[in-house]
């Protein structure tokens, strides 16, 4: 059952984590990124229709390289044109500038169409987050929407929000983050000799960065867990979401700590989109939650 008639479309990307039933039951459509690997060409599929995302995460195991890329202007024209010609206006949420040039796609989209259709209205938020914490926002977007707020109204709700849309992320094999280029090799190769796991944080550009190092995976569950009772304060938006990357076992033991600091929490347990996904590898786990504003770091 759909919360609202749509008065006008909510649009994310593949980094939203808004799997088939969550994006009927609150009304938000996405256009997909693309991931590529040994001359194959895919949709990044939230659903993982085509490719398992056992099967992502094993390519990745075996040293396949994946290789990603942002929403093309030309998928958001011929999606974006189908709204307009239906008769709505566009609400568009990407994933951070921070980390992927789809916003700007989607800008150089709207400058396009507004150019054909110039009574049609096209918002481009940039989420300055991913994965669950671009998912919070649609889902929020959704709930103004079904209050009646107008397109602008949820808009400027999104821009005084996403400052406040924290991430708590670790990653088990610094490998991948070398290969996205997000560390040197250096750092890749004597942080695994040390067995340092990294506490991964978005800031307020939207970028992500490591914010504390500590030594062992069980370690970064616990520090990861008394960051998420210190820093959540729900922000409008209940709950809290733990994505991984084909690690259920490890996102429980997570949920457990955090449950153990939180016993009210309301937590939530995904697989991590396959964008994300693809740079910071199999085994990864990240937390995501309304909570205190993000820090400029």
């Amino acid at each position: 059952m759909r919360l609202t008639v749509k008065i006008f479309v909510i649009v994310s990307d593949s980094t939203c984590e808004l799997t088939e039933n969550l994006r009927k039951h609150y009304d938000v459509e996405y256009i997909p990124m693309y991931i590529s690997y040994d001359n194959t060409s895919l949709h990044a599929d939230v659903d993982w229709v085509k490719l398992s995302a056992k099967d992502f995460y094993d390519l990745q195991r075996n040293d396949t390289r994946v290789f990603t890329s942002q929403v093309p202007v030309g998928d958001y024209v011929e999606r974006f044109e189908q709204y307009i010609q239906d008769g709505y206006d566009i609400l568009s949420i990407s994933c951070s500038s921070g980390l992927s040039a789809s916003i700007k796609a989607s800008m150089v989209a709207r400058e396009q169409l507004i150019e054909k259709y110039p009574t049609a209205t096209i918002v481009c938020v940039d989420s300055l987050t991913c994965s669950f914490g671009l998912g919070l926002l649609c889902m929020y977007a959704s709930k103004l929407r079904a209050e009646g707020k107008d397109i602008h109204q949820v808009a400027q709700a999104l821009e005084e929000l996403k400052g406040n849309v924290n991430q708590l992320g670790t990653v088990d094999d610094l490998k991948y983050l070398k290969r996205a280029g997000r560390i040197s090799a250096t750092t890749a190769v004597f942080g695994t000799l040390l067995n340092i796991k990294p506490i991964i944080i978005s800031n307020n550009k939207g970028e992500n960065v490591s914010a504390e190092k500590v030594k062992g995976r069980i370690k970064s569950f616990r520090r990861i867990a008394e960051l998420t009772k210190e820093l959540y304060t729900g922000a409008h938006m209940g709950g809290i979401f733990i994505a991984h990357g084909d690690c259920l076992e490890g996102a429980e033991k997570l949920r457990d700590h955090i449950l153990q600091l939180m016993p009210d929490a309301q937590i939530t347990i995904g697989i991590l989109n396959p964008i994300v996904g693809a740079s910071c590898g199999p085994n990864t786990l990240a937390v995501y939650f309304g909570g205190q504003p993000k820090p400029a770091v």
